[in-house]
């Protein structure tokens, strides 16, 4: 095995040596996995070294104060803005992409607007979005500051990201699959749903974590449209603050750094659980 390895090392040195260009590249992504491997773990480790020693019991109380600075209204909130958000735009993107997919005609000039659409509002900065959301959703509906305007505004910035990446999905199940589906007497609709959908799974809910981890993240949109109210609301038209809201109001403020950091470390626990979870769910519905 040794000996094999061997020449096959010594045969890929001689292509390289042929192909200066080739060992050039191959230089160059091993630098870039290693930087950003390396920016992730400084990121990483650096939050929980200045957050984990700031964790106390008092952070988590049910109601927030000067004197606790709670964040737990803040993780209710994310939990709730996120369940809301993910209501509007996973039906309307994944079904955006079933009809365009699977119903539109192969190079329908409708189908092209509405990617080009979908294309260009994925590269739109958060901040338009929320003076989007202000305008449309606070003022011109009157909603004002409150969860239900921050959710909406939110759905219209995952929705392109979703509806994209389950195009895609879709369009990497084989066409043998639908052809097999059909040649057993199943109509179109029980096609989509029965063979396509659950082969497309995994990338669909791949696009859906990648929505889930920029709501979490969110602050400016949340800022013009939810408000910055560190509370629980009442109802669905009250104010509140995300996790990401708070940190950032906590940091503005300077007065509570040590909390910021301490949220932070929470943030980024959720995240890395709210992926895990839907990465496992993912690979389980692939195996089936």
């Amino acid at each position: 095995m040794d000996y094999i390895n061997k020449i096959s090392l010594r045969q890929k040195w001689q292509a390289y040596k042929k192909h200066p260009f080739s060992l050039l590249l191959l230089i160059l992504v091993i630098l870039s996995a290693i930087l950003t491997v390396g920016v992730l773990a400084i990121l990483v480790g650096y939050i929980l070294i200045m957050g984990i020693p700031h964790l106390n019991l008092n952070l988590f109380a049910w109601e927030y104060n000067s004197e606790n600075v709670s964040m737990m209204p803040a993780i209710v909130n994310t939990i709730t803005m996120t369940l809301m958000s993910l209501i509007v735009a996973v039906p309307l993107g994944v079904f955006s992409a079933i009809y365009l997919v699977e119903y539109a005609k192969r190079g329908n000039e409708l189908v092209g607007i509405v990617r080009i659409t979908a294309e260009t509002l994925s590269g739109i900065p958060s901040i338009v979005y929320g003076l989007f959301g202000f305008l449309m959703f606070t003022v011109a509906l009157g909603m004002g500051y409150s969860i239900l305007g921050g959710a909406l505004t939110l759905a219209i910035m995952i929705l392109p990201l979703i509806m994209r990446t389950t195009e895609e999905a879709l369009k990497s199940v084989p066409d043998s699959f639908r052809e097999g589906s059909f040649g057993l007497g199943a109509g179109r609709l029980r096609t989509v749903f029965k063979i396509v959908l659950p082969s497309a799974m995994p990338g669909i809910l791949a696009g859906i974590i990648l929505g889930i981890g920029r709501i979490v993240g969110e602050t400016a949109a949340l800022i013009y449209t939810a408000g910055t109210v560190a509370g629980i609301p009442e109802n669905l038209f009250g104010s509140g603050r995300t996790l990401s809201v708070h940190m950032y109001a906590l940091l503005s403020e300077g007065l509570y750094t040590d909390q910021a950091y301490a949220t932070a470390v929470v943030l980024l626990v959720m995240v890395v659980l709210i992926n895990a979870v839907s990465g496992a769910i993912a690979k389980k519905l692939a195996t089936r």
